[in-house]
């Protein structure tokens, strides 16, 4: 009986260092972009993800001045109207970093007319 409960315990152990292992495989495999290249975050910045594959865990880094811009994580349709929904997550550091999730990921800023003007993204991470 002693014998069995060893052999539980060992299997956990590796089950353990195995899932530890994995998440250090994924997380190593995530790569960080900078919204907008060299420009970073600003105006008609709508197009820049185009032909950029995601993945999630994958980081967004956005660049901007705090004192006239924001990053806002949105719905679809807060993308599509350029609204910001109750509750949504407003960053204002001017050095944002966001972790994609899995699925369609949308960003905005929320200052008058900038979204408007092309200030927004939509990144599908798989």
């Amino acid at each position: 009986m002693a014998q069995g409960s060893g052999s539980a315990a060992q299997t956990v152990v590796v089950g353990v260092m195995l899932l530890c292992l994995l998440f250090q495989i994924h997380h190593i495999d995530a790569a960080s972009f900078q919204v907008g290249d060299t420009s970073g975050w600003t105006f008609n910045t709508d197009s820049w993800s185009k032909g950029k594959k995601f993945k999630a865990g994958d980081v967004l880094i956005f660049n901007y001045d705090p004192t006239i811009h924001n990053v806002v994580a949105v719905n679809k349709n807060g993308y599509n109207s350029c609204t910001s929904p109750a509750g949504a997550k407003v960053f204002k550091s001017g050095k944002d970093q966001v972790k994609l999730g899995r699925g369609q990921n949308y960003f905005i800023c929320s200052n008058a007319g900038h979204c408007d003007s092309g200030m927004k993204i939509a990144i599908n991470a798989v």
